[in-house]
């Protein structure tokens, strides 16, 4: 894999962390919130994995931010 797609994941995963914090939520919070685990919040955030296209619709409205802030 490039190099340029794991520092994509990466700044994707920062900025679904520095949304979550500013929303004052934990990853457990996170989760409950979308339905997922809070290790998969985890693994997003370090950008271990990347969130489908659903999972990134399901965090922008949980973080009541716009989908485009997550992936810009």
């Amino acid at each position: 894999m490039p190099d340029w797609v794991l520092a994509r994941r990466r700044q994707i995963g920062a900025r679904l962390r520095d949304g979550r914090v500013h929303a004052g939520l934990t990853q457990l919070e996170l989760g409950a919130r979308i339905g997922r685990d809070h290790r998969t919040i985890h693994r997003w955030e370090y950008g271990v994995r990347i969130p489908n296209l659903d999972d990134l619709l399901l965090l922008a409205d949980a973080l009541d931010v716009p989908l485009a802030d997550l992936v810009e």
